[in-house]
């Protein structure tokens, strides 16, 4: 039966806190693989537009004494060139600690907020959303 509006309301701001929580953990989640696994790019491509003369062209020692401009630009076309297989080595450490941490299915619909007797349903049930019901745990995806 649905509930009252200042139940609703209430139950509304639950549920909305909770996913808002869920998509903030996501976020920082994804936000530090990112960064950790380019890493690599991110240093290089720096060091190349630093040293560079018509970027940046620092007075560093290192910039002076190794770097010219055309190992600057070599660095950056390397870092450039690294990013897009370590954008996809990324994308799949995140896609696989969510799957094994069941982060998708933390988010909750809004008809737990409406309706009364709505059950919070867990993992053994198909996940909270019972959206894993039908999954195949056979299925193996490679990138």
């Amino acid at each position: 039966e649905p509930r009252s509006a200042w139940c609703c309301l209430a139950w509304t701001l639950v549920v909305v806190t909770m996913n808002s929580l869920v998509f903030f953990i996501n976020l920082v989640l994804m936000f530090v693989i990112f960064t950790v696994v380019l890493l690599p790019t991110i240093v290089v491509v720096y060091f190349g537009f630093q040293c560079h003369s018509r970027v940046l062209h620092s007075a560093a020692r290192y910039c002076r004494s190794i770097l010219d401009d055309n190992s600057s630009s070599a660095l950056i076309i390397l870092g450039f060139i690294i990013m897009s297989p370590l954008i996809v080595v990324a994308m799949a450490i995140y896609c696989s600690l969510a799957r094994r941490l069941h982060l998708f299915m933390c988010f909750q619909p809004y008809s737990r907020a409406v309706y009364k007797g709505v059950k919070w349903r867990w993992y053994e049930e198909g996940g909270l959303c019972s959206c894993v019901k039908g999954w195949n745990t056979q299925v193996k995806a490679w990138v």
